[in-house]
C-alpha cells in the first residue's frame, strides 16, 4: 500500500466518481481505477460498490476512508516538519476560508506571503463557517478563516479583524426611505440569503432574536449559496438581505443598493488552527504577517 493509492482511494471516495477524481489529480481514469483495484486485489476486500456508472462506498469503504486520511493526515505533517527545515524555500500552507474573508480581506495576505517566500506554495479552499471548521479540525488546512463563531474545543480561534454588517435593498424599496428610529418590520419584505451555517445568516438570526422574531415568520424569497449571487439577487429586485459592507461598497457607491439605516453587530473575522497540530513555520510566518498588519 503506498500514500498515492491512499491519496486516489480518497479522492474519488469523496467525489463517489473515478473520472472526476481523475481529472482532479491530474491523471488518467485508467490509472485511477487501477490504483482502487491494486488496493482491493492485495486485500481481497471489495471498497465500491459498483451500479451502474456510479459508485459508492461499502462498509469496508467507509472504515477504511476514516484511516486513509488520518494516514494522509500524519504523512501531510511529516512534510512540513521537512520543509520548514528548508527554511520556508520550499514547501506549502493550506487555507480554508469563509466567503466574505477569503474574498475580500485574506487576498492581500496571501499575496504578501507569496511575495516574501515565492518558493511556497499557497492553496485557498473557500466553504461556509462550518466547512472551513471542519477543514482545520481534519487537518486538511493548516489555518482557517471565518466570520461566524465557532464552536468546536479543538480548535482555536482569534480575532483578526472586524466587518461592518449592513441591511441592504434595492434602490427603488420603500426601505431605503427608512429613518433611523423609525418602526421597520422585518417580516414584511422578502429576504434573500445564503444557507445555513454561513456567519451572514448568524447575524439575521441574532437580530430576530433581538426582534423576538421566529424564523417561521420570516418571507425567505431565495437561499443562494454565496456573497455575489445575494448581492445581484437583490440589485435585480429580488428581496432584501443582510450582508457584508465589503461585499456591497461599490453597488452602494454606484447605487443599485441602498443601506437601511438599522443597528447592526459588527462580527469579527476569527483565525482557526487546531490546538494539537504542529504549527509550521509558514503557518507562523502567515500568522505574523496578519498580527503585525494592525
Amino acid at each position: 500500500m503506498t500514500l498515492e493509492q491512499l491519496r486516489i482511494f480518497v479522492a474519488v471516495a469523496e467525489r463517489e466518481h473515478v473520472t472526476r477524481a481523475a481529472r482532479d489529480l491530474n491523471l488518467t481514469q485508467s490509472a485511477t481505477s487501477a490504483a482502487v483495484a491494486a488496493l482491493e486485489a492485495r486485500y481481497a476486500t471489495k471498497l465500491f460498490d459498483r451500479v451502474g456508472r456510479r459508485i459508492a462506498l461499502t462498509d469496508a469503504g467507509r472504515l477504511f476512508l476514516v484511516e486513509a486520511k488520518a494516514v494522509l493526515a500524519r504523512a501531510a505533517s511529516a512534510e512540513l516538519v521537512l520543509a520548514d527545515l528548508a527554511g520556508l524555500k520550499v514547501g506549502s500552507l493550506g487555507l480554508a476560508a469563509s466567503q466574505t474573508v477569503g474574498n475580500y480581506w485574506l487576498p492581500k495576505f496571501i499575496h504578501a506571503f507569496r511575495a516574501a517566500y515565492p518558493g511556497m506554495s499557497v492553496s485557498l479552499v473557500m466553504g461556509n463557517t462550518e466547512t472551513v471548521a471542519a477543514l482545520v479540525r481534519e487537518g486538511e488546512a493548516n489555518l482557517g478563516f471565518v466570520e461566524g463563531e465557532v464552536e468546536e474545543p479543538r480548535l482555536s480561534a482569534m480575532t483578526v479583524a472586524e466587518d461592518e454588517m449592513v441591511l441592504v435593498v434595492p434602490a427603488n424599496h420603500p426601505w431605503s426611505r427608512h429613518r433611523a428610529g423609525d418602526k421597520l418590520d422585518l417580516r414584511s419584505a422578502d429576504w434573500i440569503l445564503r444557507e445555513p451555517g454561513s456567519g451572514t445568516r448568524s447575524i439575521l438570526a441574532a437580530m430576530l432574536r433581538e426582534e423576538s422574531i421566529d424564523w417561521s415568520e420570516m418571507r425567505t424569497s431565495l437561499v443562494l449559496p454565496s456573497n455575489e449571487a445575494v448581492r445581484s439577487a437583490v440589485e435585480a429586485g429580488g428581496g432584501v438581505t443582510v450582508i457584508s459592507r465589503l461585499v456591497v461598497a461599490r453597488a452602494l457607491a454606484a447605487g443599485t443598493l441602498a443601506a437601511v439605516d438599522y443597528p447592526l453587530p459588527r462580527r469579527r473575522f476569527l483565525m482557526l488552527r487546531h490546538k494539537d497540530r504542529y504549527a509550521t513555520a509558514a503557518e507562523n510566518e502567515f500568522m505574523r504577517l496578519i498580527e503585525t498588519s494592525g
